[in-house]
């Protein structure tokens, strides 16, 4: 088993032809130079020890010695052994709400841009916990399946907007359930963190939640906003505020945090209510509550143990490098000898 750490560096072999190219321009150019002043063969018997073949073979040595560099550069990687990996750890689905609500800025920068720091600062303190994201607004979408990829999974929470759900709304239900059917291992601590505003949440969240404590899940809820709340900006296409989001009356509408919907989740689980209004204190809180959940052994793969070969590579380019500027062009004496070529000898 092999695998090659920066790829990258394979596009420096396109430098190859073009010193070959430079070389052949440049045999092409001397012979034109020398032409101009006596003919091949008056010019080889005045400089008879001059090798036509050598010329070839230092540039020959060079290329090898340059592929081989940049194949260091690339570090190739053979697998020498397998080991057995275990993971303990929870599986932990994050249920984002990307309703317009969100785009209140009663917290900077905004309530979504908010969530999306406390989730990923969350992330930036796990280990080998299994993660995956759930949007939802007035439907859920389901955003990324159980990885341990944290890089992918932020990558992912970056990416999420309010438009990534046509229906408008904070449907709990749909985020729940969605949430719930992404723990594909039965014998693991599952949490949900849902994140909301706790606005518009709509009907029937009752029946998600008998389902999650059924399945022995927890949803721990963090609150984002302030109960005196703000306006919904409208934003053109330059990003400028535009205006406000009204009612149907005209009236620039009003959006607060609602914890006591979010709290009454939480309870109903026997999990905890955390105030998103810090997101140091939000990471804090939610460690304390992680350290208190059992960690599951969920995961138990094969990993092939890789050790970089560059070295041998750059040694054998660093040796071809010296070879090549030890080669003279002169003939050699012993290869002369054998006239391999045929040439003729000169008096």
């Amino acid at each position: 088993m092999f695998e090659l750490e920066s790829p990258i560096y394979f596009y420096l072999l396109a430098l190859l032809p073009i010193i070959v190219a430079l070389f052949l321009f440049n045999l092409f150019w001397k012979r034109k130079r020398q032409a101009v002043f006596a003919d091949l063969e008056l010019f080889n018997q005045l400089a008879p020890e001059k090798s036509r073949f050598k010329p070839a073979l230092k540039l020959g040595v060079l290329l090898l010695a340059l592929a081989c560099i940049i194949i260091a550069l690339v570090n190739p990687k053979m697998g020498t052994k397998m080991e057995t990996v275990k993971r303990q750890g929870i599986d932990i689905v994050f249920a984002v709400d990307i309703s317009k609500s969100m785009l209140a800025e009663d917290v900077a920068p905004n309530r979504l841009e908010k969530t999306k720091q406390i989730v990923s600062q969350i992330i930036n303190q796990l280990g080998n916990d299994r993660v995956g994201i759930v949007g939802y607004a007035g439907s859920a979408y389901p955003v990324l399946p159980m990885t341990t990829d944290y890089s992918i999974a932020k990558m992912y929470l970056q990416s999420m907007n309010t438009n990534m759900v046509s229906s408008q709304g904070t449907a709990f239900n749909d985020a729940i359930q969605l949430a719930v059917d992404f723990f594909d291992v039965k014998d693991t601590s599952k949490l949900i963190i849902l994140i909301s505003d706790g606005e518009d949440h709509g009907e029937g969240a009752e029946d998600a939640i008998e389902m999650a404590k059924e399945k022995g899940v927890r949803i721990l809820t963090i609150g984002v906003g302030t109960e005196k709340g703000g306006p919904i900006p409208l934003r053109d296409d330059k990003g400028t505020i535009a205006s406000y989001k009204k009612d149907s009356e005209g009236q620039t509408v009003t959006t607060k945090l609602y914890p006591e919907v979010l709290k009454n989740i939480a309870d109903k689980t026997k999990s905890k209510y955390i105030v998103g209004t810090s997101t140091k204190e939000v990471v804090e809180e939610l460690k304390k509550s992680l350290d208190k959940i059992e960690k599951s052994e969920f995961e138990s793969q094969q990993i092939a143990d890789f050790e970089s070969q560059y070295q041998w590579f750059l040694a054998l380019g660093f040796l071809l490098l010296l070879v090549d500027i030890f080669l003279l062009e002169k003939k050699t004496a012993w290869v002369q000898k054998l006239n391999l070529f045929n040439e003729k000898k000169h008096a």
